[in-house]
């Protein structure tokens, strides 16, 4: 049986066994442990709500194998250009007004174009935080001066998720290394940007990978302020479309251990929500998920609307956080 101790600093030394050995508690008791974690280093019954927006959308020449944006397949997808500044800011302050404290920009990009649209990028994140939210983006792979230029805009955090296990990777994306993926949250570290960093599961990797992602995430050291779980939302026209459904329970044991082994990070339960009954979340959010993504869309796949998270948190007695994390704000 693990041993779970409280007490103990973050650790990044993790072996794989011993995250297995959690991983594979009785669910009621990994569940109960999580909750001590979360208890320890978090407020119960309180989550965050963030918005996540396609700034831009499709045509993007990686082949993940999981995404409707990649331009290696057929998704019917309407591609759109980089919205403008007032776009953006526009549905920032909606965001605000629904309760989220944190608005997230995503654009379809190998990597972050120099020019006049890395620009507007940084005139959005200007922007969302004069609106006294947490501004977060994920466009890609980047170098260390455009990392240092989001840096000064005052961007809070960049997302970067590593996926799956090193040894499970190549199977979902070819035109982009693991160690690609490790370089550019290493430049994210140094420009002094938090680090928003997760995977996705129900891939078709198994078990034994799921906690091999769980192991790389917990070697970053420090560990990723933000760590988003994301459940498999299959998408027409890509590789993955007809992967058959994860059981939610794997969901729930992969944020329960994401929560002992990483106590202090945001587990954020993200993309497949729509797909969860309410019962499910509930047993996310007891396992140690404190964040969510609201809003009908995330990126180019749905998520549960507004009347239903409102229902859900009712029926819960779970708050969104009403302020921002970053003191400065």
């Amino acid at each position: 049986m693990a041993t779970i101790t409280l007490t103990a600093g973050p650790r990044h030394d993790w072996k794989r066994e011993e995250i297995e050995g959690i991983y594979t508690l009785p669910l009621l008791e990994l569940v109960f442990e999580a909750q001590r974690v979360h208890r320890a280093h978090h407020r119960a019954n309180e989550v965050q709500g963030c918005i996540l927006l396609s700034i831009k959308t499709g045509g993007c020449p990686e082949d993940c194998g999981y995404c409707s944006q990649s331009a290696h397949y057929d998704t019917e997808l309407t591609r759109r250009e980089l919205l403008s500044v007032e776009e953006t800011l526009a549905a920032a302050r909606a965001a605000r007004e629904n309760g989220a404290t944190r608005f997230c920009m995503g654009a379809a990009w190998r990597s972050v174009p120099a020019g006049p649209h890395f620009d507007r990028v940084l005139d959005m994140v200007r922007g969302v935080r004069a609106l006294g939210m947490e501004a977060c983006c994920t466009l890609g792979m980047l170098t260390d001066e455009q990392a240092e230029a989001l840096a000064a805009a005052g961007l809070s955090a960049y997302n970067h998720n590593l996926d799956t296990a090193p040894e499970f990777y190549g199977r979902i994306v070819h035109t982009r290394t693991y160690q690609d993926r490790l370089d550019t949250l290493a430049r994210v570290r140094r420009a002094g940007i938090t680090v928003c960093c997760g995977g996705i599961i129900g891939m078709g990797e198994s078990r034994h990978q799921r906690v091999g992602l769980l192991e790389q995430l917990a070697a970053l050291d420090p560990h990723p302020e933000s760590v988003p779980i994301n459940l498999l939302m299959p998408m027409s026209g890509t590789p993955l479309a007809d992967q058959p459904p994860l059981d939610p329970l794997e969901l729930v044991r992969s944020v329960a251990t994401a929560r002992i082994l990483m106590p202090r990070s945001m587990v954020r339960l993200s993309a497949g929500r729509v797909s969860l009954s309410d019962e499910a979340q509930a047993l996310c959010f007891l396992a140690g998920a404190n964040s969510v993504f609201l809003g009908d869309k995330l990126l180019t796949a749905p998520n549960p609307t507004g009347d239903r998270d409102t229902r859900l948190f009712d029926r819960l007695g779970v708050r969104l956080t009403e302020k921002a994390a970053d003191a400065s704000l």
